[in-house]
């Protein structure tokens, strides 16, 4: 267990162990007392005994990856806990179950399960989003319309808790921890140092996809499209609408992408070529049941959200009731020019699931977010202007939000429903002295 203290390593290697991985160039000036590097179950619980014997008050903070657009993990003068260097990946062949590490990314657990078991997992989309804060805050990873959240398939977890206890939490033991380890994101009241993950079959080997993109005159039709074949669609079918500013056209574009994962390739065929005779006329182009790898959606993503770049993000859940297509039209058709990006992603019919017992909330078909991106603070600034003026409108019609890409800054029943008095006495029980770090000061209040 590596240690730096802030008062007596102030130089080059605190700022780089407090920014080590942070994703968003957008970094709250937030300093811990320390930041301890884990790598085993035995540094976290030393690190949260350490901080309980400091003589002043020292919380727990945590950081899996870095990729927290709102980087919950910085906080000042609290004992930061780093998971990001430790990775361990175990697989019970009979059971499918894999024991994993929080530091373990998304692409590192796919190229693994796949290379040594023939399985896979829906992860992140992005390839470098660690599994700890993606699966806490209920992972809405891969296909999640019809395989689920990825915490649909945590079928337990190892934590330790504010007294130093390490604890296993699954159905049987310590339910309580078990049900707020699936969607309770920054409020979780412990360490998650493993998770035990229900893996499905590796369906990688055959993906196909297709793309389609239409005009900002052609918004209304395309959009109804989309959401008439949903509910029919194949269920192994990923389905996305983005909005992005084209720089060759000098307008707002949208880009509708289906990714078909089956166990044949004639199967992944047929059901985007179901798709496809449907679709209206008007496509500046369009790309049909394509050979695809995770390789390429990964570059995709990386695309899409790079590096050492400012990012602003919001999201909602569009009420069932809505008419979808004009509650988004105005912020799909006024994206601003550079890498802001809004996209729109169907549920259903997961959000229509009865699933096992759990803090995370999903209370529509339809999921919202905005991207706002700029390579400078400048640019950043107004494209956050933009996305906050914008989802300020579409809020009127929207019935809560998904806790991975927002500032957890209204009232928490907003984000957790009914459950979230519920994760309040988890919480008061688990941690009484509020030992672990929750989100910002702005954000950080009370339950309601």
């Amino acid at each position: 267990m590596r240690t730096i203290w802030k008062t007596t390593d102030s130089g080059d290697g605190y700022d780089r162990a407090r920014l080590d991985n942070v994703f968003n160039m957008e970094r709250p000036a937030h300093f811990p007392r320390a930041v301890v590097t884990a790598t085993c179950t035995e540094d976290v619980i030393g690190a949260v005994r350490m901080a309980l014997d400091q003589p002043r008050k020292c919380r727990v903070a945590v950081r899996s990856g870095g990729h927290s657009f709102f980087v919950w993990s910085l906080h000042d003068d609290s004992m930061l806990v780093d998971l990001g260097s430790w990775k361990e990946i175990v697989v019970d062949a009979d059971t499918g179950i894999a024991e994993v590490t929080p530091g373990v990314t998304g692409a590192e657990l796919n190229e693994y399960l796949r290379a040594h078991h023939g399985c896979f997992f829906p992860t992140g989309h992005c390839p470098d989003v660690a599994l700890g804060g993606f699966l806490l805050h209920g992972g809405q990873g891969w296909n999640c319309r019809g395989w689920g959240y990825a915490c649909d398939k945590v079928v337990g977890v190892e934590v330790v808790t504010a007294q130093a206890e390490l604890l296993q939490c699954n159905e049987d033991e310590n339910t309580d921890l078990f049900w707020a380890a699936r969607g309770a994101g920054p409020l979780f009241p412990g360490i998650v140092t493993k998770f035990y993950l229900q893996l499905l079959p590796d369906l990688t080997g055959h993906i196909r996809s297709s793309a389609y993109i239409y005009p900002a005159s052609i918004y209304h039709e395309a959009f109804e499209w989309v959401q008439s074949i949903v509910p029919d669609a194949d269920r192994d079918t990923e389905i996305v609408i983005v909005a992005f500013h084209s720089d060759v056209l000098g307008e707002t574009c949208l880009k509708i992408h289906f990714v078909a994962m089956k166990s044949n390739p004639l199967e992944s065929e047929y059901a985007l070529t179901e798709i496809h005779r449907s679709r209206p006329a008007g496509t500046i182009t369009e790309s049909v049941s394509q050979k695809d790898t995770m390789k390429h959606l990964y570059e995709d993503q990386i695309h899409a959200n790079p590096k050492d770049h400012y990012c602003y993000t919001d999201d909602y859940f569009i009420s069932n009731s809505a008419n979808v297509t004009e509650v988004l039209e105005e912020t799909c058709l006024t994206i601003p020019a550079g890498k802001s990006f809004a996209f729109w992603y169907p549920l259903y019919p997961r959000s229509r699931h009865t699933v096992s017992d759990m803090a995370l909330n999903v209370p529509s078909d339809h999921y919202f977010v905005v991207y706002a991106i700029g390579s400078d603070r400048d640019e950043a600034a107004r494209s956050k202007a933009w996305a906050q003026e914008s989802m300020a409108k579409v809020k009127e019609h929207a019935v809560g939000s998904y806790l991975g890409e927002c500032d957890l800054k209204m009232a928490y029943d907003w984000y957790w429903g009914r459950s979230a008095q519920r994760l309040a006495t988890v919480r008061h029980s688990r941690d009484p002295d509020s030992l672990f770090c929750t989100v910002h000061e702005g954000s950080d209040r009370d339950e309601e």
